[in-house]
């Protein structure tokens, strides 16, 4: 299911052909094996009105889960953007060459960062994870050097700011993971599939089934596609953009 999900053109693909085959399903076959009788027309209509509010209630709830979850990334961002520059500022107040060092760091783990969320590769991800794991340590030595061996209230504000940092990063990744739920994704699909196929098998003349073979499944595949979409950090077209930190990273270089 999770690489179905994190690619929104090939889920756009897969749900369309199986919605299709679903109406067709219903349409031209279920009919001909089983034809709905009059009687229980009313019935069905009112079954199929309450699958079909289902899946658009269903819909609806996703798409603002996932549009939370993309609001939630963004200001993220934006604080790990202020703690870095927030505690490059703080740098100067720390005596003696760690100063520099510390400023040094900043500079460094804020370009991985931006490497961060840009990249869609795997193995650099790994390899991202890897150098920002090290230059954390890297500060937080400097740091805890000079809290040792000048415990003012001074240098427990930048200890503090570079505490700030560190769980501005862990918030930033633990937000990225956080995705819907592989449940919701299959209760989504299941509902959206006897839905079509209660439309497919409801349809009164030929005309009408075609334009539900074509219509339905595709607004409801484009549906679970921009979820997917927004729902995926790296996958899809929208994506959260590091602006935040690219403006501290000109600001730093001038």
């Amino acid at each position: 299911m999770n690489p179905l999900i994190n690619h929104p053109a090939i889920l756009f693909v897969v749900m369309l052909v199986v919605m299709s085959s679903a109406t067709a399903l219903g349409a031209l076959v279920l009919r001909r094996i089983r034809p709905l009788p009059a009687e229980v027309k009313d019935d069905f209509g009112i079954v199929q009105g309450a699958t079909l509010t289902l899946l658009a209630l269903l819909i609806g709830f996703t798409l603002s889960m996932a549009v939370g979850r993309y609001d939630q990334r963004k200001n993220l961002e934006e604080e790990e953007a202020n703690a870095i520059g927030t505690e490059y500022l703080r740098a100067d107040l720390i005596e003696g060459p760690e100063a520099e060092q510390v400023k040094a760091l900043l500079v460094r783990y804020l370009d991985q960062r931006i490497l961060y969320y840009r990249t869609r590769d795997s193995a650099q991800m790994q390899e991202i994870e890897a150098a920002t794991s090290q230059i954390e340590d890297e500060m937080w030595k400097l740091m805890r050097s000079a809290a040792r061996a000048k415990p003012t209230p001074i240098t427990g504000l930048v200890v503090s700011g570079m505490n700030d940092v560190i769980n501005s990063q862990g918030y930033a990744e633990a937000a990225w993971i956080n995705r819907i739920p592989a449940s919701a994704w299959g209760l989504m699909i299941v509902i959206a599939f006897f839905s079509s196929m209660m439309q497919g098998y409801g349809a009164r003349s030929e005309s009408a089934k075609i334009i539900l073979m074509l219509v339905l499944p595709f607004t409801v595949s484009l549906s679970l596609a921009l979820i997917s979409d927004i729902d995926s950090p790296r996958g899809g077209l929208i994506r959260v953009l590091p602006q935040n930190l690219l403006s501290l990273q000109a600001s730093l270089k001038r």
